[in-house]
């Protein structure tokens, strides 16, 4: 299904050829994002990402980059996450040629000017008043800062006002010269392209990148004993909040399990947490559960925005949930709806080359190797309802607790209580 191979200087390259798409798509992934920053450049991964869009020697202004690409009508971007960063063209299948040179460009020829360096300031900080504003994405920052505190995983991707007003060009250079090295990137080419041609044309970009060395982080610092409550307070006429537990990393032998948890309790619109929370309670608009597996870090939380006054409501039949599936076991049925869910999400998102890409190259950047579709779902199918208990009971423990929360509310207390009863 794939061909993967490594060149002289460390570099990855994966080719995943699919003829029954018309589209290509080229993703280059680099293992450095947030979790690599220091304090004082927090936030350094993505100015970096956004600056790589800003001219090279061959398209010398961003109209140029952006032009290459929408003449042809193609999809391109990039995004920065706590560990990786990525950039990526998806084409139609003739074009694959202009897309590579595209992203090799940017990767490897930019020139990140000084007076683009000066503007781009001024958009990251209104991106990052964006989220300030959006209280459905910011709780999210706010759960992170809950669980992880004032070290790398426990800040914001984008970064503060001041690290980003403070950011010089040397600092980006710096850093873009010690981790978008070969070692630390990898190129992923899915879609309606051979996959040797694929690679050899790859290569004659790549081939004499710097090797560099693979950048150590700072290890993540887990630790908690009790519950715990984050309060940001603001005037708002809805209430958002995550409230759920420390679970398990990326490289954790029951992840699959803690998945599947997932989404019994609120992965679908049939799930338990939709169910009790919107249509039998009528407390949300939104409510779900999700889990996040990291290569150093994991958890698992249901968010909602419900009424300032049903607030206590909510969090209440959220815990109440939580000690149910604790306590006991799922049915077959339920477990196998789950399971059905998941191989029917992930087979249908497959049909896209950049999901194919993504799929393929997330997994041996972060994880070393690569499980097939059909691998992943013989992983599915071997859970069973006895695991989906032993890891509820694992998981679901007062001293794994957390809540945050944005509204108008100051006394840390009330909620306190609420999870005390846990």
């Amino acid at each position: 299904m794939y061909k993967k191979t490594i060149l002289k200087n460390g570099l990855r390259i994966i080719a995943i050829p699919d003829r029954n798409t018309q589209a290509v798509t080229v993703l280059l992934l680099v293992k450095t994002g947030s979790k690599n920053e220091t304090k004082e450049i927090n936030g350094i991964s993505h100015f970096l990402e956004h600056m790589l869009f800003k001219g090279t020697k061959k398209r010398t202004t961003s109209t140029e980059i952006a032009e290459a690409l929408d003449k042809i009508g193609g999809n391109y971007n990039a995004f920065t996450s706590e560990d990786f960063t990525g950039y990526f063209a998806k084409v139609e299948a003739s074009h694959f040629d202009l897309a590579l040179d595209w992203v090799a460009d940017i990767y490897l020829n930019s020139l990140l000017p000084q007076k683009e360096i000066k503007k781009e300031k001024g958009v990251i900080i209104e991106e990052i008043n964006m989220y300030y504003d959006t209280p459905m994405m910011y709780i999210f920052n706010l759960w992170k800062k809950l669980l992880y505190g004032d070290q790398p995983a426990g800040w914001s991707v984008a970064g503060e006002k001041k690290s980003v007003r403070n950011i010089t060009r040397e600092q980006l250079l710096s850093y873009w010269k010690h981790h978008y090295t070969a070692s630390n990137s990898l190129v992923c080419i899915a879609g309606n392209v051979e996959s040797v041609e694929a690679i050899k044309k790859v290569k004659k970009y790549f081939s004499e990148l710097s090797k560099g060395k693979i950048r150590s982080k700072s290890r993540v610092i887990e630790k908690q004993d009790k519950p715990n409550s984050l309060l940001y307070f603001k005037k708002t006429d809805q209430t958002h909040l995550c409230l759920g537990v420390r679970a398990y990393n990326l490289f954790h032998p029951q992840k699959y399990t803690a998945e599947l948890l997932s989404i019994i309790l609120g992965g679908m619109m049939s799930s338990r947490m939709f169910i009790r929370v919107r249509e039998q309670l009528g407390l949300a608009y939104y409510v779900a559960t999700s889990l996040e597996s990291d290569p150093d870090t994991g958890f698992l939380f249901t968010r909602a925005g419900v009424d300032n006054k049903n607030v206590d409501k909510a969090i209440k039949a959220i815990l109440e949930e939580y000690k149910k599936i604790r306590k006991e076991m799922v049915s077959t049925e339920e477990l196998q709806k789950a399971k059905d869910y998941i191989k029917g999400k992930m087979a249908l998102s497959l049909e896209a080359s950049d999901a194919l890409a993504s799929f393929y190259g997330g997994q041996d950047l972060l994880e070393n190797k690569i499980l097939t579709q059909k691998q992943i779902f013989e992983e599915i199918d071997k859970v069973t309802p006895r695991d989906i208990l032993k890891v509820a009971q694992d998981i679901f423990q007062p001293k794994k607790l957390n809540l945050a929360l944005l509204g108008p509310f100051k006394n840390k207390k009330l909620f306190e209580n609420l999870l005390k009863e846990f």
